[in-house]
């Protein structure tokens, strides 16, 4: 009967999502992104507002040269121009498509949507997202959550909604 449980249970423990609240567990916030990004074998996706963290960059860097593929939507206007944001660097490296996507407009057409999306599809085997841009202030001052998860069905939906950002992305 042990057996039975042992082989029942571990399904729950192979797939347990993780969360994470800021500032609190900051840094195991970014451990956990940085380490989902290392494990990519394939294909990663982002979709981000504004992106300035060094560390996640890098490992984004470190993984592109081993031949995964990254596509990484940012906002149209959010940081583009900041000295501090990674479009600018990853755009130059290998295997890294960067693209700006413009919200829609709005009804009275004075103000266009911004990506607000914080959002990593990895080989279509995990989804990391939840409030925190990756940047400084969200994981070290600001109250913010990060799921993890591997659940098919938020990752097959999510995918999907991705896609379709990507092909009205504009090359960066």
């Amino acid at each position: 009967m042990r057996f039975i449980f042992i082989f029942i249970m571990f399904p729950y423990f192979v797939f347990a999502d993780s969360m994470y609240f800021m500032p609190y567990e900051a840094k195991e916030a970014i451990n956990a992104i940085i380490k989902e990004i290392k494990q990519a074998k394939s294909e990663v996706n982002i979709a981000v507002y504004s992106f300035t963290n060094r560390e996640i960059s890098k490992a984004i860097r470190d993984t592109a040269k081993k031949g995964v593929r990254f596509n990484i939507i940012y906002d149209h206007k959010g940081n583009i121009d900041d000295n501090m944001t990674t479009i600018g660097y990853l755009s130059k490296l290998k295997n890294i498509y960067t693209c700006t996507l413009k919200g829609k407009l709005s009804n009275n057409k004075k103000y266009f949507g911004i990506m607000h999306n914080k959002l990593a599809i990895i080989d279509s085997k995990t989804i990391v997202f939840g409030s925190a841009n990756w940047s400084k202030s969200a994981f070290d001052i600001n109250y913010e959550m990060l799921l993890i998860s591997q659940n098919k069905d938020y990752i097959n939906q999510a995918s999907k909604y991705f896609n379709k950002m990507l092909s009205e992305c504009e090359k960066y």
